[in-house]
């Protein structure tokens, strides 16, 4: 296939655009430099964002260039269908879920990242231990998208993917080391803009390509392959439960979620905005479902295509480009390529954000170096965004590996952040001591329980786990159960913990996380140092005193 030369300019045009808006943003976020903290209008906007722009960057933000490929590819795949199309529903459920219960709790505070609760209760270790799952998440969730614009462009275009890779990554670095959340909101506008019109322009042209069958024909009955509306066996009813639930409540303890919260005017925008974008998720999923439905009707031999099939050749991921390239006129394509651009771009800077949000705020500020000047933290989050975009913009060329690693990684937020998260909000009087034991029970479990990604066979293998195709399936809703048992961990320790001190069945002193500090306790407590790092032993003196 030679270069495609209509689309290689329309993709130059579309990157030039996206960085002309990001340094204009930039420039315009200057002006409120002088009247704000710098540190508060790079991460939060100054709180100032209007609930349009935040509806905007928040529906943009989820709806990446995985979303959209995923969508198509899970759509498309025989053993799949629309039965098992999850992430449109569970990212609905997730933004509902949270604008109901998370929202406000956040927002009415005025915390500056979603860790600032967790480190206030739970101190700056755990902080830090917490900062881990949230960095590799976003950095494989980064990482993820720049690999679906690399192999989307190698099929348009005829490009090398790595190629692509490296002029997205550096142009979302630039715009956003500019102007921080601005920047990246204001693009977020005009690359959702594109996904709407983009996709749904190349829909009918799809639909209507003479090498397919009706869709409607093709969801119940089998042509080229499986009817692509799919089932849910009986066996894997647990598993399709299990990731339901995964990702509508593994999509809530996300940084790149509650920036946008916490940036928000007020807490009622906030909310509003979130609900929207929750139904907004499930309209962007429906060109994609088109598309795999279409993939899953095509005799591909009549196409320039040919034969083996997609999912023969072992290119089902790439779906979504292929019925962009073989189905559709140059012109069109075109349009679904920029498409599929802005969806990357919108989900990646929303990412670097978000991970070098939380290093500067959260780990060099409140840990490293407490005395830093304003200054001198906007320059450590500027270098923490080369660091984390160079990386992952390097483990973009793992390609298939690499979205096994961002599953593992979102499987990891889930149970180890979002039972931490409940607790520091809903159930009082949680400590430092739970939410170790949560972190390890979870970590434990969840790596007990097989991981696939890193070819580690699973130890527990729970009720009607079983090998299909080489790789071990777990039947049973192991990562929900993983979760609950890490946050039934939390509560009981840490209410266990409190019970021993409080009766002094447990010798107060040995407090070394200063949980007791200030509480009532049936007898004195000890003086303490101002962090709560060091232990001090009970002075006879004082109590003397005390009585």
């Amino acid at each position: 296939m030679a270069l495609n030369t209509p689309a290689l300019i329309a993709a130059i045009v579309f990157f030039i655009l996206t960085l002309a808006i990001g340094v204009w943003s930039a420039w315009k976020t200057k002006k409120d430099e002088k009247k704000s903290n710098q540190i508060e209008l790079a991460i939060v906007g100054s709180r100032r964002m209007s609930m349009l722009l935040g509806l905007f960057t928040t529906t943009a933000t989820w709806i990446g260039g995985a979303y959209i490929n995923g969508t198509a590819e899970i759509t498309y795949l025989p053993r799949g269908g629309l039965a098992w199309v999850q992430a449109p529903v569970g990212f609905t459920l997730g933004l509902s879920i949270a604008a109901i219960f998370f929202v406000k709790p956040m927002r009415s505070k005025n915390y500056m990242t979603m860790m600032d609760p967790l480190q206030e209760a739970y101190g700056n270790t755990m902080a830090g231990l917490l900062f881990l799952p949230s960095l590799i998440g976003d950095v494989f969730w980064f990482a993820a998208i720049l690999a679906s614009l690399g192999a989307t462009m190698s099929v348009i275009l005829d490009v090398q993917s790595d190629l692509a890779i490296i002029i997205s990554a550096v142009i979302v670095l630039i715009y956003t080391l500019l102007g921080g959340l601005y920047s990246v909101a204001y693009t977020d506008v005009i690359q959702l803009l594109f996904i709407i019109f983009g996709l749904w322009m190349c829909v009918p042209f799809a639909l209507i390509n003479t090498a397919s069958e009706s869709i409607t024909k093709t969801a119940i009955k089998e042509f080229y392959q499986d009817p692509w509306i799919g089932r849910i066996e009986t066996d894997y009813l647990g598993k399709w439960l299990d990731d339901i639930i995964y990702l509508s409540l593994g999509s809530i303890p996300w940084q790149i979620y509650f920036q946008r919260v916490l940036s928000a005017s007020t807490t009622t925008k906030a909310k509003i905005a979130s609900s929207v974008s929750a139904f907004a998720c499930i309209f962007m999923a429906v060109p994609s479902v088109l598309f795999g439905a279409v993939a899953a009707s095509t005799d591909w031999n009549q196409t320039s295509y040919g034969l083996p099939t997609p999912f023969e050749r072992g290119e089902a991921n790439l779906i979504l480009p292929i019925v962009l390239q073989y189905l559709c006129p140059t012109y069109v394509s075109i349009a679904g390529l920029g498409a599929i651009v802005a969806a990357v771009m919108s989900s990646a800077d929303s990412s670097l954000l978000s991970a070098s949000s939380l290093f500067a705020y959260n780990i060099y500020k409140k840990i490293l170096r407490k005395k830093a000047s304003e200054k001198e933290i906007m320059l450590m989050m500027r270098f923490s965004m080369v660091a984390f975009c160079s990386a992952a913009a390097g483990l973009a060329f793992l390609s298939h590996s690499v979205y096994d690693l961002w599953f593992l990684s979102g499987e990891l937020v889930y149970a180890l952040l979002f039972p931490q998260l409940c607790c520091v909000l809903f159930i009082p009087n949680t400590n430092t001591y739970g939410s170790i034991a949560s972190f390890l029970c979870g970590l434990i479990l969840r790596l007990l329980g097989g991981v696939n990604a890193l070819k580690i066979p699973p130890v527990i293998c729970y009720p009607g786990c079983r090998l299909v195709d080489g790789v071990y399936v777990q039947l049973f809703p192991f990562k929900t159960f993983t979760m609950l048992m890490a946050l039934a961990t939390q509560v009981v320790v840490s209410y266990l913990i409190a019970f021993l001190f409080k009766n002094n069945i447990v010798p107060i002193n040995w407090d070394i996380c200063n949980v007791m500090k200030d509480k009532n306790c049936s007898t004195p407590l000890p003086e303490v140092e101002p962090e709560g790092l060091q232990l001090n032993a009970l002075s006879m003196n004082s109590n003397e005193s005390d009585d």
